[in-house]
């Protein structure tokens, strides 16, 4: 019988495979089909580029406070008619506790900024204006209150649409202004590709300062839309501003360096209450009315010092008994 070949010298050798003729990597599998790497890369390139850029999330929390009057009511939703990215919600009782309310309300809600409309006395309304939860806030006394409905002007502009924002030069003047700049400009500008806004600038939103006041108004950009008048890139001559309302008054009275409350950053030292005016004024009905009275003692105590001499005609025409 011949010897048995062992087991090693059976085997082919293995073939040597060459680094060069590799075989190409099999590309990825989807519910859409076969997956090319470069379309890959190309996505994961766009997302992180996409994820380097800022994109603006804000999102404003615009609620008031029990027993509102109706006109400041109707103020509060012309706000959150005019700002797509608000989000209202019901009312909140003012009392001492009311910022760690609030504060919880925003985070609910997802919001990092917050509107809260303050009637007190059913007369005085305030406004506080806040960044949550770091801060900072801003209390503000409102006056010259109209709205949209009591106006009635002829001005109209689309319904979510994102407003223009200008300053007057008085902003960039002190710190607490350009403070108060920054935070209107982040509340009242409305982000970019917002699902509620349209992307339009079709109004815009003027700040001013005048006597110390913020004053706030609402301006329709209105274009000509004839063929033969149509308005060229930059032609802005032949565009014209009509006002659409409403209207108000912001009167700063401190700043404070956390969410509803905090440190002091700045007070306005010209301000001056609603209570202390409406006490002045009784004051001075008050005085008018001592002056009436006083008059009235001076006189009579006069005709006691000087009294009439007895007229002798005053019996002349009696019928005699």
């Amino acid at each position: 019988m011949g010897r048995k070949r062992k087991h090693s010298e059976t085997e082919a050798p293995a073939p040597v495979k060459k680094s060069d003729e590799s075989a190409p990597e099999r590309p990825k599998r989807t519910l859409l089909g076969w997956k090319d790497k470069s379309e890959g890369e190309a996505e994961k390139s766009k997302a992180l580029s996409s994820s380097s850029v800022f994109r603006n999330k804000e999102k404003v929390l615009v609620t008031c406070s029990r027993r509102i009057s109706f006109r400041y009511r109707h103020l509060m939703l012309n706000m959150v008619s005019l700002l797509p990215h608000c989000k209202k919600d019901s009312k909140v009782e003012a009392k001492s506790s009311k910022g760690a309310t609030l504060n919880e309300l925003i985070g609910l809600k997802g919001s990092s900024s917050c509107l809260f409309f303050e009637c007190r006395k059913h007369k005085d309304l305030y406004l506080w204006m806040v960044k949550s939860p770091a801060g900072p806030s801003v209390k503000f006394l409102v006056n010259a209150v109209h709205t949209m409905e009591e106006l009635k002007l002829t001005g109209n502009h689309l319904k979510g649409s994102r407003p223009l924002l200008t300053f007057s030069s008085n902003f960039d003047k002190d710190a607490h202004w350009k403070l108060l700049k920054e935070m209107l400009t982040q509340v009242f500008g409305v982000p970019k590709e917002h699902r509620k806004s349209k992307p339009y600038h079709d109004h815009v939103f003027v700040f001013s300062i005048v006597d110390d006041h913020i004053w706030f108004r609402n301006y329709q950009i209105s274009v000509p839309h004839n063929e033969s008048d149509k308005v060229a890139k930059g032609g802005l001559d032949k565009m014209t501003l009509i006002e659409v309302g409403p209207r108000f008054c912001l009167n700063p009275i401190k700043i404070f360096g956390g969410s509803f409350g905090g440190p002091t950053l700045y007070e306005n030292p010209f301000y001056v209450s609603p209570n202390q005016i409406r006490a002045l004024e009784k004051r001075n009905k008050a005085g008018k009315f001592a002056k009436k009275i006083k008059a009235k003692t001076r006189r009579k105590m006069h005709e006691l010092s000087n009294p009439l001499e007895p007229d002798e005609f005053a019996d002349m025409w009696k019928d005699d008994e």
